[in-house]
């Protein structure tokens, strides 16, 4: 049962200065062990509460026995002080949701990492599971010889296991922290250290890491340097930037196997997907999302870890900052000056689409529309994400100096410590004049967007907002071949605003992505832009202009057939890295979503050419987009076949492997197996097998899927090779079945699992037919009352994609 808001209020009042001891030890291949001890003080003594802790357990509170369930231990008839010892012998998994166990497919090796967020730490050790219940932690650890171990805490000590069987790590005592970061991360790590100059309070320096793998010791000598490059400038720039110091005593970042999430802000200890650390040659578009999520996790030392939202309801508090600060610190400190395009074509799209589904909320919800744990967890989306990050990315351009002067007094006003929405508010509230009341009231606690209509009265262009908010973004404007000619910083609310200073040109508003709206166009303007896109300098301007259209296609204003005369006309001529690669991405979804069987060649052809002209080009960065677009989409197997060349890098490997898988051709996968014997090699062999084009093979794939077996990147492996681009016919049995057989996985899974699930909603080219007999499938199973709450907001999210490329509206 999930930790309930009522619970979690009235365990608070109760509950303070929790102080928690843990060892963990992990030498055990079968089970760990914990030996706990947990001391806090009672706000009325006699009173009865609960710790949480999954699994078997001995229990003692004060000394005597305390009830335990299974899943909660019974602590009854309070003292003022009182001390819970805890023994356990704990399940390692394999779905990231607790004591996570991968074995490295490359050498054996096993590592084992606590993935603990949201309400997963009483998989770990006995806690009060909940944000505003903080506590110091002493951790220690015994494992394996050769391996290392990192924590929260900076390591203090080790010495030889009592019964001289590998090594006892102590870590120092932590700051106060919430359970939900709590972190440990054991293996045979390998590792560049150094120490960061920083504060004379702080001793002079702290210890800096950077950790992976054995086997990738390769990719991490590669990037050591700009790794310790970025993390350096962003530490900078947010110890000059923010008030509170550094609360932790070291910063450690680690490219860990199993994380379902992207990263993980545990402090001092910072969880990577080790996907991040790329086998092959990165993209511009990778080395950019790498920066940006350095960043992000970095700000969580200030916005989640020393300042902790209350409840989840505010979990914006955490999510949005660290987002908008990734871009932010990504572009200013760390010298990735695309960030915000990246923003604009990878992220914040994401939050449009957010924003116009079923499943839609307020950036900042109310606390009584988030009852529980697991409703929580669903609202870890792109509204608190991206809509968020957009959205404080506006506050920002309308308060200018006001807004950080807020963020700091909002910090140290509640460092180590919980606040909410009304908290910040007061903290902006004392730095400026403005309104910032109503502003939240119309930006974070309502839905949807605004539009911001372009249209003339004779030849002055007007712009109209169609909403609610009010805005402040700049203006470009540009001759009628999309040469600029001026720029400026507009404010626009209730009255349609008339650009005198730009008559008879053509305007773009939002030309810098400042605010979250919708963009429409008169005929002429569109023209004008359908004609010259490609010619618009600013690269920034240029991302806004093709989310504009990627939007028309989502909006049913713009045909697959337009779109792809933009793409063939104006992608093929562009030479940003990111724009490139996030547009053929974009427009890849686009046509999962939104092509049948009959148009998705022709438009895929049209992607090839715009990845040949980019070869073409000689432009060196644009090589690895255009390769991997051909080798992946291609319908010619000897082309496909050309990129199995000795010096390709292994991602473009394993895409054109997969690729002729879908082609027939299965014969490729196992030589490359045995070439790349990575956990990316393992995962991409997977992918190539899911995607044999035979229905024995399909049989046997859907048989592994859903058999329960499959560890969490595992399972997004095998479906993501699953539903093929020409294969609607050959998996079209398996559709219904996704939702059957998906749900009694999720049924006997975990939060974490039931996620991955869900994000493997069946997108391919279809038949209208079959687009309408699952988009029923879904709602029938979606009107059931035994659907998981974190599967259902996945297969809502499905279901609207469904009811979008179904519209009669949408041009096909």
């Amino acid at each position: 049962m999930p930790l309930q808001l009522s619970e979690a209020r009235e365990r608070a009042a109760l509950v303070s200065d929790v102080r928690t001891s843990v060892h963990l030890d992990l030498r055990s291949t079968e089970r760990f062990t914990v030996e706990a001890v947990i001391a806090f003080d009672c706000a009325r003594p006699g009173a009865a509460t609960f710790l949480e802790l999954t699994d078997g357990v001995d229990v003692l509170l004060n000394g005597s026995p305390a009830p335990y369930d299974g899943e909660r231990i019974a602590l009854r008839d309070l003292a003022t002080s009182n001390e819970v010892r805890v023994s356990a012998s704990l399940p390692y998994v394999t779905d990231g949701d607790g004591m996570t166990v991968t074995v490295d497919p490359a050498d054996g090796e096993r590592y084992v990492c606590a993935f603990t967020a949201m309400d997963v730490a009483r998989k770990v050790l006995p806690c009060f599971d909940q944000p505003d219940l903080k506590t110091t932690l002493d951790v220690s650890v015994t494992a394996p010889q050769h391996w290392t171990v990192l924590a929260n805490g900076r390591e203090a000590g080790r010495a030889p296991a009592a019964d001289g069987e590998g090594v006892r790590w102590s870590f120092a005592p932590t700051p106060p922290i919430s359970s939900y970061v709590f972190f440990v991360a054991a293996g045979p790590w390998v590792s560049v250290t150094w120490d960061e100059p920083y504060s004379e309070a702080a001793g002079g320096t702290l210890p800096f890491g950077w950790h992976a793998r054995a086997s990738q010791r390769r990719q991490l000598e590669r990037d050591a340097d700009e790794l310790r490059r970025i993390t350096s400038s962003c530490f900078q720039w947010f110890t000059e930037a923010f008030d509170p110091p550094y609360a932790f005593d070291d910063y450690q970042q680690v490219f860990t196997p199993g994380l379902n999430w992207g990263a993980m802000e545990f402090p001092g200890c910072v969880a990577f997907r080790d996907e991040y650390l790329v086998a092959g040659t990165p993209t511009e578009l990778q080395r950019q999302w790498l920066a940006t999520t350095i960043a992000h996790e970095m700000a969580h030392m200030w916005f989640g870890d020393l300042v902790t939202m209350r409840w989840w309801e505010d979990t914006w508090l955490n999510e949005s900052f660290a987002d908008f600060m990734g871009f932010e610190v990504g572009a200013e400190a760390a010298g990735y000056d695309g960030a915000w395009v990246t923003a604009a074509l990878t992220r914040k799209t994401t939050g449009y689409r957010a924003d116009r589904r079923r499943s839609t909320h307020p950036v900042a919800e109310d606390a009584e529309r988030v009852p529980d744990a697991d409703t929580a967890f669903a609202n870890f989306d792109m509204i608190t994400y991206a809509k968020g990050n957009a959205t404080l990315r506006q506050l920002g351009t309308w308060l200018g100096e006001d807004f950080l002067a807020g963020v700091n007094r909002h910090l140290r006003g509640h460092a180590f410590g919980n606040a909410d929405l009304a908290e910040f508010l007061d903290a902006l509230d004392a730095e400026t004049d403005r309104d910032v009341r109503d502003w939240a009231q119309r930006w974070l606690r309502s839905t949807g967007f605004d539009a911001i209509e372009v249209s003339r009265e004779g030849d002055v262009p007007v712009l109209t907002r169609h909403g609610s908010r009010q805005h402040r973004f700049s203006v470009a404007a540009f001759e009628e071949d999309m040469t600029p000619v001026g720029s400026a910083v507009v404010d626009l609310a209730d009255t349609p605003l008339r650009l005198e200073q730009y008559a008879g040109k053509v305007v773009v508003p939002n030309a810098g992505d400042e605010t979250f709206a919708a963009l429409r166009w008169d005929a002429p303007t569109w023209a004008a832009i359908r004609a010259g896109l490609s010619r618009v300098p600013d690269p920034l301007t240029r991302a806004v202009l093709w989310w504009s259209a990627i939007d028309g296609v989502e909006s049913h204003e713009v045909s697959l057939e337009e779109f792809a005369g933009l793409l063939a006309d104006h992608l093929a001529a562009e030479r940003h890295p990111v724009i490139l690669e996030s547009v053929v991405a974009a427009a890849l979804r686009v046509a999962r979503i939104y092509c049948t069987p009959q148009d998705v060649r022709p438009f895929l052809d049209v992607l090839g050419g715009v990845a040949e002209s980019a070869l073409d080009s000689g432009v060196p960065s644009l090589v690895p987009c255009a390769t991997r677009t051909l080798a992946g989409t291609g319908a010619d197997p000897d082309l496909v076949r050309g990129f199995l060349t000795e010096e390709a890098d292994p991602e473009l490997r394993w895409i054109a492997v997969r690729r002729l898988a879908e082609l027939g051709e299965a014969e490729h996968i196992e030589a490359e197996e045995q070439r790349d014997r990575s956990v990316s090699g393992h995962l991409a062999a997977l992918t190539a097998r899911a995607a044999v084009a035979t229905a024995e093979a399909k049989a046997a794939t859907w048989d592994r899927l859903m058999g329960g077996d499959l560890a969490n990147h595992e399972f997004t492996a095998v479906s993501a090779g699953f539903w093929g681009w020409e294969q609607s016919d050959l998996v079209a049995g398996y559709l219904e079945r996704y939702l059957s057989d998906g749900l009694a996985l999720a049924q006997r899974s975990g939060q974490g699992m039931g996620q991955v699930i869900g994000r493997a909603v069946p997108h391919l080219p279809l038949p209208a037919a079959e687009r309408r007999r699952l988009r029923d499938a879904f709602a029938a199973t979606l009107a059931r009352d035994d659907v998981p709450i974190v599967l259902a907001r996945w297969w809502n999210d499905g279901l609207d994609d469904l009811d979008r490329a179904l519209s009669a509206e949408v041009a096909v």
